[in-house]
């Protein structure tokens, strides 16, 4: 029995860091020593004589009450995870609270790489520009505007190495609402992966809406804005000339030259984007007031931020970039391409979907 005891306390001494782990570090290392302790506890068990083995079943089931260290660690853990559910969902409530689905877009950036698309996006968020190049391999940012009354969502993938994986492309390019598409002046090969990727685009949404006459159709209705970067370079660098682009695109294609090294027509460019997509003039850089989430939220809800502050009117357009945004799951993506799982009809042949 002494024996016996001096096991149980190493193993009750687990559970004891166990709990504390859940605690502080969260419940994913909780539940890594949760299963050492777990194996522990059973060998404990086979290792216990059998008259032992009865005498504390029956001393368990005599005191309903009292629970082994594994049940209530396990009570522990879902009551963690409840918990974090609860927190996550009340804080994405609160977050995008009142946003209608239609006030909620994503802008889709694709190009070859190193054509300055990162750049131009932190042009629109405000962070200015960095000359050292690094290459991105897929970033996903939020932000959340406050403009007349409303709460809207702007989603901003940009997806610099999915065009190595044509069907991640596929996907991004079905779930966008708005594209830019950005070449660089100085490469040639840039400009044709950009006609490549209009093309490319303008099939999917046609073959998304079941369109007869796909290029056609779906060049009036997708948003889509072709961006030549590095207009400041010296014309003897400049590879493409503006009526050469002018001829490929055709001339409804919305098309800009720009510098995102000294913000040349970048503001035409956001105007533009925002016009094509449904969105208002203030989601445009120089339209709105940069505030941090927090002041988002105050503004948002009518409270004042703090005492002694300048709480602006809530009429006025400001706009958040959210640092918790995550891209949604693929598998979300693409549950919202397919559409919810409806019966088929015995002998219909199963549709092809899109993303193939």
């Amino acid at each position: 029995m002494d024996g016996q005891c001096a096991g149980s306390s190493k193993v009750l001494l687990a559970y004891k860091n166990a709990s504390q782990h859940l605690s502080s570090s969260g419940i994913k290392a909780g539940l890594g020593i949760l299963k050492v302790a777990t194996s522990q506890w059973k060998q404990e068990k086979k290792t216990r004589s059998g008259p032992a083995v009865r005498q504390l079943s029956a001393a368990n089931s005599s005191h309903p009450c009292k629970r082994s260290p594994l049940d209530q660690l396990a009570a522990l853990v879902l009551h963690g995870q409840t918990r974090h559910h609860q927190i996550g969902h009340e804080h994405r409530q609160d977050a995008l609270c009142s946003t209608k689905p239609q006030n909620c877009k994503r802008i889709v950036v694709l190009g070859a790489p190193r054509v300055g698309k990162t750049s131009i996006l932190r042009r629109y968020l405000r962070d200015g520009f960095v000359e050292e190049y690094s290459p991105t391999s897929e970033d996903f940012l939020r932000k959340l505007f406050r403009i007349r009354g409303e709460t809207y969502q702007i989603d901003i993938l940009d997806a610099s190495r999915e065009r190595d994986f044509p069907a991640k492309r596929r996907l991004s390019i079905l779930t966008g609402d708005i594209f830019l598409l950005v070449f660089s002046l100085d490469d040639r090969s840039s400009f044709e992966e950009v006609c490549a990727l209009r093309t490319e685009i303008l099939a999917a949404k046609s073959k998304l809406t079941k369109s007869s006459v796909p290029e056609q159709c779906a060049q009036l209705q997708v948003p889509l804005l072709v961006c030549a970067n590095k207009v400041d370079l010296l014309e003897s660098e400049r590879e493409i000339s503006k009526a050469e682009v002018l001829q490929a695109l055709g001339d409804d294609c919305a098309y800009f030259e720009t510098s995102a090294k000294d913000s040349t027509n970048l503001e035409k460019v956001f105007e533009t984007l925002a016009k094509r997509g449904g969105l208002p003039t203030e989601t445009g850089p120089s339209q709105h007031r940069k505030v941090s989430l927090r002041s988002y939220q105050a503004i948002r809800t009518g409270r004042v931020a703090g005492r002694g502050s300048q709480t602006p009117g809530r009429e006025d357009p400001c706009g958040a970039l959210y640092p918790l945004a995550r891209r949604p799951s693929f598998s979300t993506d693409l549950r919202k391409v397919i559409g919810p799982n409806t019966g088929r009809k015995p002998g219909k042949a199963r549709e092809k979907c899109q993303i193939q």
